[in-house]
């Protein structure tokens, strides 16, 4: 199933800056198309104040027959102009912030008059018919009926302006909100910038996120006990600090485990010349018991040396880590087991993928096959997945371990059977040998004791999944 969110820092990064880009980019056009708008609408009551002092200058110096004549030709579909003997204003308490009655007051100070000059302004809802349009032609009747059919918010303006004859010039004039329309040159250059910045911020983040992603498959593959090459120093300098210090523990870990190994496998041979020994100088006591019961822990002996050997020359192998088919893996150990006498069944989720090595991993779980039939009489074994995990069940039907031992019995030489007998207990390091093969590819072993009875041992490994550059998986 596909993720929509990425995983990975890288993804998530560019997914953030990418978000918040197109928020403060989004919220710069707005304010740029409002800004224009209110632009717009200033430049309209502004020249609708300037006509109004022309106005007024014209009727004061033209006769008083001429004036309808001039009102006339002064009206438009959005600007009325009338003569009245009182103001259409009637009140001090204009509104607005002075600038339309400076901008009147600038343009008739030449005259040397003093007009009474008022101002109001509202703001209005859906555009109202202006009264008179019947009276204009028919290009400028549909022009205004154009405009008023808009869903638009209109400012209402209204001038009164006293004339020397006590008259008053009453100017009714409003301006609509423009339509909305939208800068595709702006819109353009803010896709192309966001392309820009999101194809450097990948580069970017593509220098800081990959040796990191590297570090973390390098541990990964040293988890499950590769032995992956140095990794180069790259990126700032705390990365290069980090990979730095990773090679280091690496190699140290790697002498460390090493060295131990060689030890112990040093040991278990310096052993076999003593035992042979002893093996020898047992022959030649003459009485029989005495020497029936020395030759026997002289050869329990001979026996665990030769386990240890075992484990450690497995252990100190470089045995190479390959992806392999778990169902065909399973298969052929279960094969193997049924080939000798055992009852072994298995039965597993098709598909399964996991990177072992595979003689070391055989080793161990034919150890845990071959106490589920040697003490449980069957293994029914089971395979599946879940999460990032692969699960192995080995279910045998005997009589289980005492709880307090479900823990111990990994130590090695350990053993449940008390006999000594190496027929019937072994030497007691099969499940420490599996638990140590089991943590060296990153997995866990646990045992329980199910309700049905029997015993149940539970392995998991590391399952490998596929994702993409973004760690979107797959």
């Amino acid at each position: 199933m596909r993720r929509i969110v990425p995983t990975t820092l890288r993804g998530q990064l560019v997914l953030i800056i990418l978000a918040t880009f197109i928020v403060v980019q989004s919220i710069s056009l707005w304010l740029f198309v409002d800004e224009r708008s209110l632009a717009v609408r200033a430049a309209l009551g502004l020249e609708a104040a300037g006509r109004a002092a022309n106005v007024v200058r014209l009727l004061e110096a033209a006769p008083e027959d001429l004036r309808p004549k001039i009102l006339a030709a002064a009206d438009s579909p959005l600007v009325q102009f009338s003569l009245a003997d009182e103001a259409s204003v009637d009140h001090l308490d204009h509104g607005g912030d002075g600038t339309i009655m400076a901008r009147i007051e600038r343009f008739l100070e030449s005259d040397g008059i003093d007009h009474d000059i008022r101002v109001e302004l509202h703001q209005l809802g859906q555009p109202e018919q202006i009264k008179g349009i019947e009276d204009l032609s028919p290009e400028m009747a549909e022009m205004h009926k154009q405009m008023m059919g808009l869903d638009l918010t209109s400012v209402e303006m209204k001038l009164a302006i006293s004339l020397q004859d006590g008259q008053w010039l009453n100017v009714s004039t409003r301006f609509h909100r423009p339509p909305l329309q939208w800068p595709w040159i702006s819109t353009a250059s803010y896709g192309l910038a966001t392309l820009i910045i999101m194809a450097t911020v990948w580069i970017a983040l593509s220098q800081l996120t990959d040796p990191l992603r590297k570090l973390a498959t390098a541990a990964e593959r040293f988890g499950r006990g590769e032995n992956p090459a140095d990794l180069p120093e790259q990126g700032p300098e705390e990365l290069r600090r980090l990979t730095a210090a990773f090679n280091e523990m690496q190699k140290r870990l790697t002498r460390f485990v090493s060295e131990r190994t060689r030890l112990l496998a040093a040991l278990g041979h310096d052993l076999r010349s003593p035992l042979t020994a002893m093996r020898v100088q047992s022959e030649m006591v003459d009485e029989q018991e005495t020497r029936d019961r020395l030759v026997a822990i002289i050869a329990e002996m001979q026996e665990m040396v030769d386990s240890t050997l075992s484990f450690a020359r497995g252990m100190v192998t470089s045995e190479q880590t390959r992806t392999v088919d778990l169902p065909d893996f399973l298969n052929n150990l279960v094969s193997e087991s049924v080939a000798v006498g055992g009852d072994a069944t298995v039965k597993t989720e098709p598909g399964l993928k996991v990177r072992i090595k595979p003689v070391a991993m055989r080793r161990a779980l034919r150890n845990v096959i071959e106490n589920a039939i040697r003490y449980g009489k069957s293994a029914k074994i089971t395979a599946g997945s879940a999460g990032n995990l692969v699960h192995i069940c080995i279910k045998d039907q005997g009589k289980g371990i005492p709880a307090a031992d479900l823990e111990r019995v990994f130590d090695p030489f350990v053993r449940v059977e008390k006999s000594r007998n190496l027929e019937t207990g072994g030497t007691g390091l099969g499940l420490s040998i599996a638990r140590t093969v089991i943590h060296a590819h990153g997995g866990e072993i646990t045992l329980s004791n199910p309700t049905g009875g029997g015993l149940e041992v539970h392995i998991t490994l590391p399952k490998i999944e596929r994702t993409d550059g973004l760690g979107i998986s797959r």
